[in-house]
């Protein structure tokens, strides 16, 4: 399914060799979308490798290719949320699973590398499936706190208003994608984990 993408990373790489020691974003397209990500974190170097509507399965399926070619200082993980949109009826479990798996294809690569994981965001037009993404999260925080040289980063808090919400107003017209304030809020809240 994401073949291209998959190709379309690999002429890139072959067209400007990916630095090392860089902070490598993979993920789904919360960071696709986040075309200017390097504009928010001045002074870091980002490659992003992030491919619009991917899941966990995905990242799993492609892991050779979305590691191999780099050699990162850190790895930042944004995926999940598409998992659930595919299947509604799919349990927290499952998706905590998927994630393990693709965490220990890092670790056999990476051993001692920052991994972290940014938690799943409740956008508006899924609410219906917030309960599964909210467990979830609880998982994987749990998770990251056992593990070294590991973070859950939750953007949820951040996310909200003054009465506990979910603003609105930091999601596109599709509820789903971020605009660039939605962003610059990201951005905020990741800066401190960034190496």
């Amino acid at each position: 399914m994401f073949w291209q993408d998959i190709q379309n990373f690999k002429k890139l790489d072959k067209e400007t060799p990916p630095p090392k020691d860089a902070i490598l974003l993979i993920g789904s397209s919360s960071f696709t979308r986040w075309t200017d990500v390097a504009s928010y974190f001045p002074g870091k170097v980002i490659i992003n490798r992030g491919f619009g509507g991917s899941r966990l399965t995905d990242l799993n399926a492609y892991a050779d290719d979305l590691l191999a070619p780099y050699q990162p200082k850190q790895i930042i993980i944004y995926c999940g949320d598409n998992d659930f949109a595919d299947n509604h009826d799919l349990k927290a479990d499952v998706v905590v699973k998927r994630f393990k798996t693709f965490y220990k294809k890092i670790r056999q690569r990476f051993p001692n590398i920052e991994v972290d994981y940014i938690s799943i965001k409740f956008s508006p037009s899924r609410e219906i499936l917030w309960p599964q993404m909210r467990e979830t999260n609880k998982q994987i925080a749990a998770f990251m706190k056992k593990e070294k040289n590991a973070e859950y980063i939750d953007i949820t808090k951040a996310m909200e208003d003054a009465n506990g919400n979910v603003r609105r107003d930091i999601f596109l017209e599709d509820m789903l994608h971020l605009t660039p304030e939605g962003n610059k809020i990201w951005a905020d809240v990741i800066r401190p984990y960034m190496k």
